[in-house]
């Protein structure tokens, strides 16, 4: 039985991918005599309609390829989603070489029945991964396969990680209990087994395959001595690390010094998910810079006329991994604004600060109306070029806000400030400060270039109705 993140499936994966080239062209060779009768496709040529070099350098092109781009590394793309995107990405890259391959090589190919063999592969690829996909979830479901784990730890840390594992997608994963001294009081539905003594004995009476050691900070002593009665037990072990407060929400191993070491502060966004995100905000913020000038005039104009100079405000902000920058912005309220902020904040029943209202005074009748339809914003596509934020994303803090953050509330660092996000779209100003964090970690949590695409389309109908802008 193949699993799915196994050796075997890869190679199994080269193996259908190089098939599923050799099936499409064979299919498009069929299928190419069917399209002569179009007015937009030239006559059949002479001979072969596919030269025989083709059915064994195309195969390896695309295998190649797929392996570059991590297309076999299941692991990377546990969503779907990702796994598509890429995959589209790859089969782009394939298709563009495969015709360079022709152009200094095989000139006289129908250029129809490459559009064909390319729109056949695709499809094959996909299907076989989408019918994949549904398989390994059935067989997920499977008794025999199912992954039972022992938590070694049952305080705070311990707890968490089981509602986690409970509130798993995963139906293979089976919390069977915890391995800690006794509690008078405990009564968490999953059952405390023992102490760690026993771990050797619970290990086979529970038939367990994975245990998650979740020690809090004053017991990482005992860790060497419960890994050693475990070693010689076909088990697979692995360390709960008990910094939520100050981890990422990905981190990597890197090295340093010739020391392997865990980076906290990495990226929560990978090198390629940063490189395509970087490219999508430099192309589409400069065509929404460009386009946006005339209106930037009008607003700059109607700013000098109501209330002189300056007509940008310079505001500073934190960015990515609290690093402070300029985020630029028109100005909308009078020129004394800051010195009055204490006069507009107030608190709300939990004591979170709220530092914005629809009745501030501060505000000037250009800057309301500005506001209403974000154009106060428009300025702000100079920092995504300049690459101070992005299109999406956080929103940018204020230094003294983030002074007052708990630690939990600093994971939104994680990634590029963005001039809208999903928290725009779903409420926008009208949620308090305290309220925006859990929103940005969720978009940490489920980035996807499409999720950007998603909220940018969102944006656009959230300006035009101009809820929670003030």
């Amino acid at each position: 039985m193949l699993r799915r993140f196994s050796t075997n499936f890869a190679l199994f994966s080269m193996a259908l991918d190089g098939f599923s080239v050799l099936s499409s062209l064979w299919l498009a060779e069929l299928f190419r005599p069917a399209l002569s009768g179009l007015d937009w496709v030239a006559p059949l040529p002479a001979g072969n309609l596919i030269p025989a070099p083709l059915y064994a350098l195309f195969p390896l092109v695309w295998i190649l390829i797929y392996s570059a781009l991590s297309i076999y590394d299941g692991r990377k793309f546990l969503r779907a989603m990702d796994e598509f995107s890429m995959l589209s990405l790859a089969m782009l890259i394939a298709s563009v070489s495969a015709a360079g391959i022709l152009y200094f090589s095989y000139r006289d190919v129908s250029r129809a029945l490459f559009l064909v063999f390319i729109f056949l592969t695709y499809l094959i690829c996909l299907v076989w991964r989408i019918l994949a996909r549904i398989y390994f979830r059935a067989q997920a479901k499977s008794p025999s396969l199912a992954r039972r784990v022992l938590i070694v730890g049952a305080g705070a840390l311990g707890q968490k990680v089981g509602a986690q594992l409970r509130q798993s997608v995963q139906p293979s994963l089976i919390l069977v209990g915890y391995v800690d001294e006794p509690f008078e009081t405990w009564q968490d539905a999953v059952p405390l087994l023992g102490g760690a003594e026993e771990i050797r004995d619970l290990l086979s009476r529970h038939q367990v395959t994975d245990v998650v050691l979740a020690l809090p900070y004053s017991a990482y002593h005992q860790m060497g001595d419960i890994v050693k009665r475990m070693e010689d037990l076909p088990v697979r072990v692995w360390v709960a690390l008990g910094f939520f407060d100050l981890a990422l929400y990905k981190t990597s191993i890197e090295d340093f010094a010739g020391i392997p070491m865990l980076d906290l502060r990495a990226s929560a966004i990978d090198d390629y998910q940063r490189m395509m995100k970087r490219a999508f905000d430099v192309f589409f913020g400069s065509i929404a810079l460009a386009l946006s000038l005339p209106l930037m005039a009008l607003a700059a104009l109607m700013i000098f006329l109501e209330d002189g100079s300056p007509v940008l405000y310079r505001a500073r902000r934190v960015g990515e991994n609290g690093r402070l920058f300029e985020m630029l912005k028109f100005r909308t309220m009078v020129k004394n604004a800051e010195r009055l902020q204490s006069q507009v904040e107030k608190r709300d029943a939990d004591g979170n600060l709220i530092h914005k209202s629809k009745d501030d005074p501060r505000v000037t009748n250009v800057g309301r109306f500005l506001r209403r339809f974000s154009l106060d914003e428009l300025p702000q596509f100079i920092n995504v070029v300049r690459g101070d934020m992005s299109l999406v994303g956080p929103r940018p803090e204020m230094p003294y806000l983030v002074e007052m953050y708990q630690p939990w509330q600093r994971k939104r660092f994680a990634v590029p400030p963005g001039i809208t996000g999903w928290w725009q779209v779903s409420g926008r100003s009208d949620k308090p400060m305290h309220l925006h964090t859990e929103d940005d970690l969720y978009y940490i949590q489920n980035y996807s270039i499409f999720l950007d695409i998603q909220i940018l389309i969102k944006t656009v109908w959230v300006v035009l109705v101009g809820k929670g802008s003030y």
